[in-house]
């Protein structure tokens, strides 16, 4: 896992994904044009991983009604967290960064780090999602009843247990995707705190800014 002091988090060369992607100026109008749109108001920019997507328009809709509905049953930094935990351990530094610097915005910046390199900081609830994202990512076939129990005895209802399963899941598949693809973290991302930035860049680099 990358940390700080460790390998270069930004590339050295301009992000090339493996595979053909859809660039902005080729979708003038239609549903795609609709998704990278509102992609752009969102980040403020047209993110690599729209561009990724775009070779699927209906599958890209369909992720975003998906993770959509699980983020909107779950209270932000739960979701952030389960989240983050999850994409930490699959080494994606894309969405270990844009969920790191987002959860940072909802609890402090050194217990969003403490999430990758010591959970014990946490507070118990908050340990177990780790601990149970974790162990869904390396193998959930290994998930035992004590690892839901220990949520329960948090205060964790099974439906809240449910959907921190649910986003961790989820995760496994866009975070593979992104990798798989070659699609790397926007080069905006660089720009956040090196404090931040370093420990989140735990797989592919950051995408090197053009020009």
């Amino acid at each position: 896992m990358t940390g700080p002091g460790s390998a270069e988090t930004v590339s050295t060369t301009p992000g090339v994904p493996f595979l053909p992607v859809v660039e902005e100026e080729e979708v003038l109008s239609g549903p795609l044009a609709e998704l990278f749109a509102s992609e752009r108001r969102t980040w403020g920019y047209l993110p690599n991983l729209a561009r990724t997507l775009g070779l699927r328009p209906d599958v890209y809709r369909a992720w975003r009604d998906l993770n959509g509905a699980i983020k909107a049953g779950m209270p932000p930094q739960r979701y952030e967290l389960a989240t983050l935990a999850a994409a930490a351990e699959l080494h994606s530094s894309y969405c270990s960064l844009v969920h790191g610097r987002i959860l940072a915005g909802l609890m402090p910046e050194d217990l969003v780090v403490a999430v990758l390199s010591d959970p014990d900081e946490l507070d118990e609830a908050d340990r177990a999602i780790v601990a149970l994202a974790r162990t869904i990512v390396r193998d959930a076939v290994a998930v035992e009843p004590a690892d839901l129990d220990r949520l329960r005895a948090c205060g964790l209802s099974d439906e809240e247990i449910f959907d921190v399963i649910l986003a961790v899941t989820v995760r496994c598949f866009f975070s593979k995707l992104l990798d798989a693809t070659g699609t790397l973290a926007d080069a905006a991302l660089a720009a956040m705190p090196p404090s931040l930035r370093d420990p989140l860049t735990v797989g592919r680099p950051i995408e090197r800014p053009v020009g």
